[in-house]
């Protein structure tokens, strides 16, 4: 749940506007909750003294020995009527008179379940007699307001079991005293049916339109972020579409700006660096002229072979920049397929490569500079480790495209400087010991363009050379029904005695 929250902009916004509807639901309870008491006191209140006043009215319009028969007609399970001799003066005592009252059964009841309210059931659900005695203890009676009590004759009204009871006593004409007991044992909630109906609709619409907002913010951030991966794997993309709210079209333009920027940086360096190497070429060879007229072949020889290498470092720095400059369109190509085939074109011209079948996966890339970069560390294996075994390995971010050798390896000071331009290990320079330095430099800028990158790491048996590529690139992958046999045509007639970059 909590992996849900975090992941989803809709699940945190949806639920943050159901809880700012609760508590303002809670607030709006709190605040009415009181008023909302006040209000069903002072009507029952009211109702209360108007019944007594109705009953009062009967009571001295009837003979005295019809009074208790009609006095027993107008009770309810939670109103009490009886007469009295003398004037209640002790609030106290009457209250426990009261209580007594409401415990008795009733002689008839209309109503025996108690869905009527007035009349109600035989079995009243009563407070015990320490609250009623506790909760009023300084309450004395009162006159009731007279717009409540329009008889001429005066009457005392007063409160028990906090304000859920009320007590009333009036003289009759014939000197007795009417007494008129009543206990509230349910006001009521805010909360029925039609309210939660009404907070539920509520609470749907609102996360409706929570959806309707978060998708409006989710999907350009969305593209925004597949746009961001594809740039750095290298992508040639079309601009955003710039619209939406300015906060979310302002990202757009500046996203925009970025990417045509990178592009623009990446073309000058470019530029500049096959101008460089080519502008280098016409003093070579005006060196290489005048070498041949040195008369000293020992000195000539070592001129030659400096121009040599010059010129090799020159060819390939311009070989290295006309291919940072090829603007190659990304295709979804079968990777398992491209390596097999690599490695059987290396077989086939008989190096000792092997190839171990993995999964097939289709992945988004650019093939020729990947076909590139792959050709490079086998050739690299296979001159300074003797052979080369490639297989393709699969974790949960990444696709790794693994090359292995049976060589010494390299020292571990030297695993990252290997990657600049034109770094050797092999200090002769000679071409038929090993290359211009800018293999592994083509590699890990073929690796980086894709949004991965290349790691080198000695083992026990030799060395691997990874090559990691972002999973995001993979549209799928099945495993192959049956794995092909490794691939070991020819062996070198020998193997260079030192692992060298190329």
């Amino acid at each position: 749940m909590t992996r849900l929250w975090r992941r989803g902009l809709a699940t945190q916004i949806i639920g943050l506007t159901l809880v700012a509807l609760i508590v303002s639901q809670a607030l709006t309870f709190l605040i009415s909750l009181d008023e909302y008491t006040k209000k069903f006191d002072a009507g029952a209140k009211a109702e209360f003294i108007s019944r007594a006043s109705s009953v009062t009215r009967l009571m001295e319009s009837l003979s005295p020995e019809l009074r208790e028969q009609a006095l027993h007609a107008s009770e309810g399970s939670y109103l009490r009527y009886w007469l009295t001799d003398i004037e209640p003066m002790d609030p106290n005592d009457w209250r426990l008179q009261a209580l007594a009252r409401l415990s008795l059964p009733l002689d008839s009841s209309v109503d025996p379940s108690g869905t009527l309210g007035w009349a109600g059931s035989a079995s009243p659900q009563l407070p015990s007699a320490n609250k009623v005695l506790t909760a009023n203890a300084s309450d004395s009676w009162m006159t009731p307001k007279p717009y409540l009590w329009l008889m001429p004759q005066p009457a005392k009204v007063l409160q028990f079991s906090g304000s859920q009871g009320y007590g009333f006593t009036v003289q009759l004409d014939d000197g007795r005293w009417l007494n008129a007991a009543y206990y509230q044992h349910d006001k009521g909630s805010l909360w029925t049916s039609r309210s939660l109906m009404s907070l539920g609709l509520t609470a749907l619409m609102l996360a409706l339109i929570s959806i309707f907002i978060a998708s409006r913010i989710a999907r350009p951030l969305r593209n925004l972020a597949t746009a961001a991966e594809a740039l750095g794997r290298g992508q040639n993309l079309p601009p955003l579409l710039e619209d939406g709210p300015e906060e979310i079209k302002r990202t757009a333009q500046s996203f925009n700006k970025m990417q045509s920027r990178l592009h623009r940086f990446v073309e000058d360096r470019t530029k500049m660096l096959a101008a460089i190497s080519h502008d280098l070429r016409t003093p070579l060879t005006s060196l290489r002229l005048r070498a041949e007229f040195v008369t000293d072949a020992e000195i000539q020889r070592k001129m030659i072979a400096t121009i040599d290498e010059l010129q090799s470092m020159t060819e390939g720095a311009i070989s290295f920049a006309h291919g940072e400059a090829v603007r190659e369109e990304t295709r979804n190509i079968d990777l398992e397929a491209l390596v097999g085939s690599i490695c059987d074109d290396q077989s086939d011209l008989g190096y000792p490569v092997t190839h171990v079948e993995g999964m097939k996966m289709k992945y988004l890339c650019r093939p020729d500079s990947l076909r590139r970069a792959i050709r490079n560390l086998i050739e690299n294996a296979v001159r300074y480790g003797g052979e080369a075994k490639v297989s393709l390995q699969y974790t949960a971010a990444t696709v790794d495209i693994v090359v292995e050798d049976r060589g010494p390896g390299i020292p571990d000071d030297m695993v990252e400087k290997v990657f600049a331009p034109f770094v050797r290990l092999e200090t002769s320079r000679s071409r038929e010991t090993g290359g211009s330095g800018l293999g592994l430099s083509i590699v890990r800028a073929v690796a980086r363009q894709h949004g991965g990158d290349i790691s080198l790491c000695n083992t026990e048996t030799g060395m691997q050379a990874i090559i990691s590529l972002p999973r995001e690139g993979s549209t799928n992958a099945t495993p192959v029904k049956k794995e092909r046999p490794w691939r070991l045509k020819k062996t070198l007639s020998s193997a260079q005695s030192t692992h060298l970059p190329k």
